[in-house]
């Protein structure tokens, strides 16, 4: 893992382009869901939106379903928090990740980190930023799990509590899922997600073209 180092200033824009391209800085976290399998092909699909700056906060379970090899951004686990960290002057990596990101997709979003959030634990380098989330900043999450414990009554409570909280809900569609049962619980689709990135870079009236 490369070691975290704060976002440089802006470079001034060349003599010959007097609008300095805009950068948007995308913080994507990833769960230990079956779904993790698509993050290369998220990151993928991502990275071709103009302006577009990507990094990755995963936590140990979601390591279990993908390369790390395949993911071509820089990836942090919760190894990375504690090395960053030595001494008191030393910057705290999930505040530095939260000041760096102007928008943050958590995708795919299982059933233990839902929990999690919905009730404030902040026990990994991922919930951390998300405790320390900048509300001021759209945050998209994208719930992934077995149909059996989307239905079960505390997912909808949770989720509720999430999109109180002012984040973005990216419904699960239903489709024949890996464990063989069919229904509601997998994570939507990458392009309605990458879709979605889309739409709030627009509303900021940020470059989308890919």
């Amino acid at each position: 893992m490369e070691p975290f180092s704060p976002p440089e200033p802006g470079l001034p824009a060349e003599k010959s382009s007097p609008v300095p391209e805009k950068k948007y800085h995308v913080l994507v976290g990833v769960t230990g869901s079956v779904a993790a399998l698509k993050l290369p092909l998220l990151i993928t699909e991502l990275l071709k939106i103009t302006g577009l700056e990507v990094k990755v906060v995963t936590t140990e379970r979601a390591k279990h379903f993908y390369d790390v090899q395949e993911i071509p951004v820089t990836l942090y686990s919760d190894e990375d928090e504690w090395q960053l960290w030595k001494g008191r002057s030393d910057p705290v990596l999930h505040i530095e990740l939260r000041r760096w990101a102007d928008l943050m997709l958590v995708a795919p979003l299982d059933a233990n980190t839902l929990a999690k959030l919905a009730n404030g634990i902040c026990d990994n380098l991922l919930t951390c930023v998300i405790r320390a989330w900048d509300l001021s900043k759209p945050l998209l999450f994208c719930p992934a799990m077995n149909t059996a414990m989307w239905e079960h009554p505390i997912t909808a409570q949770q989720v509720e509590q999430l999109k109180g909280f002012g984040y973005t809900e990216i419904p699960c569609v239903v489709k024949k899922l890996v464990c063989g049962d069919e229904g509601q619980g997998a994570m939507a689709e990458v392009w309605t997600i990458v879709e979605s990135v889309k739409r709030i870079l627009e509303e900021r009236d940020l470059p989308t073209q890919s």
